[in-house]
């Protein structure tokens, strides 16, 4: 993903314009209701960041936070990346079950999902997969994939 040279999450929002904001404002709120306990807001790689701090899980393979979910306004699509969802088969299929129930067409590589108006997004799917995975879970199949568990 390309990165903003903003140093901190209100910096970012500010240096957006009106209408950007205003969809990456909505988006945050939708991940600050939904992120479970243990997960922290924070601004890493030039964006909107959710992730475990390193003093709650520090064996991470780049000695950075262990991001969970970001997201960002790009230049020609917004994106939200879920990177539980690219850990779990199960989460997945929900997550395009609920894009095919409301209709609207899901645009995802391994992590990212894709739109140029929030219109585009069931923003509930969004939230459901946000909620899904406590950090300790997440942990555990973060370490199953990097062959620690």
């Amino acid at each position: 993903m390309a990165k903003s040279l903003e140093k901190s999450v209100d910096a970012y929002l500010k240096s957006l314009p009106a209408k950007r904001r205003e969809v990456v404002e909505t988006l945050r709120e939708l991940v600050l209701e939904n992120l479970p306990k243990g997960y922290v807001e924070s601004f890493e790689w030039g964006y909107p960041t959710y992730e475990i701090p390193l003093a709650k899980y520090p064996d991470t393979y780049n000695k950075r936070p262990l991001a969970y979910a970001a997201i960002a306004a790009q230049k020609h699509h917004y994106a939200v990346y879920l990177m539980c969802v690219y850990q779990d088969a199960t989460l997945r299929k929900q997550l395009e079950d609920d894009f095919a129930k409301a209709g609207k067409k899901l645009d995802m590589g391994k992590s990212c999902i894709r739109f140029k108006r929030l219109e585009d997004v069931p923003l509930p799917a969004i939230g459901r997969a946000i909620k899904a995975v406590p950090p300790a879970k997440y942990i555990a199949a973060y370490e199953k994939v990097k062959g620690r568990a």
